[in-house]
């Protein structure tokens, strides 16, 4: 059994759901719509430079939930994936998944979005297992902070090591799939790494790697 690791955003599904989240809480008055998306479009585009301080956007897009319980976060969270990510996950990747699985491999997604959204999404794609970015409570209510190492860059090998001690897992054999540029240093970590849909800087890097490269709709 090998393991079988999948980034989440731009690469399960064809978008990123802490912006479409972000859409969310203004279609339910959480924020101002026109100035909160506009933030998040700015913030994103960093991200696709490679250029975004990931704590920068938590505290951004975490902002709206201070005080708010995890119970009452999940009730409309649940909702918004059916409606609004449930038709973007690409079929390719649902097919990739049920072929490792079909393998023995054991999958996880490991993804730079918060725990709230990745933990629902992965469950509804049919996988168990997730590592994000984990949210601070205190007194049972959210204070708009994270916890822990964040799963980001060189955040993602920090956090998947410390879960492969825990597990008693190894990265012999493994697999990861991605999109970005800023998941390069996992990808050059396993044994088989796989650009999906990659943004420039990546797909550059997996044509003179000889990477495989997927195109999944």
């Amino acid at each position: 059994m090998s393991l079988a690791i999948f980034d989440l955003d731009e690469t399960l599904i064809h978008g990123d759901c802490s912006s479409l989240w972000s859409e969310q809480m203004g279609r339910l008055g959480w924020v101002d719509p026109e100035w909160f998306m506009k933030k998040d479009h700015e913030l994103m585009e960093a991200y696709g430079k490679g250029e975004l301080a990931m704590e920068d956007y938590m505290a951004f897009s975490l902002d709206p939930m201070i005080g708010r319980t995890p119970e009452e976060v999940d009730f409309l969270v649940g909702p918004w994936v059916e409606d609004y990510i449930e038709p973007i996950i690409f079929s390719d990747a649902t097919k990739a998944i049920a072929e490792h699985r079909a393998a023995g491999d054991r999958i996880l997604i490991i993804s730079a979005s918060g725990v709230h959204l990745v933990k629902p999404i992965a469950e509804r794609i049919g996988v168990d297992e997730v590592l994000a970015i984990d949210l601070e409570l205190a007194h049972g209510v959210y204070t708009g902070q994270t916890t822990g190492v964040l799963t980001y860059r060189e955040g993602k090998i920090t956090r998947l090591m410390a879960w492969l001690d825990q597990e008693g897992e190894n990265l012999e054999g493994a697999s990861f799939y991605s999109d970005s540029r800023n998941d390069l240093p996992l990808l050059l970590k396993v044994d088989f790494p796989h650009a999906v849909n990659p943004d420039a800087t990546l797909r550059e890097h997996a044509e003179k790697a000889g990477w495989p490269i997927h195109h999944w709709k």
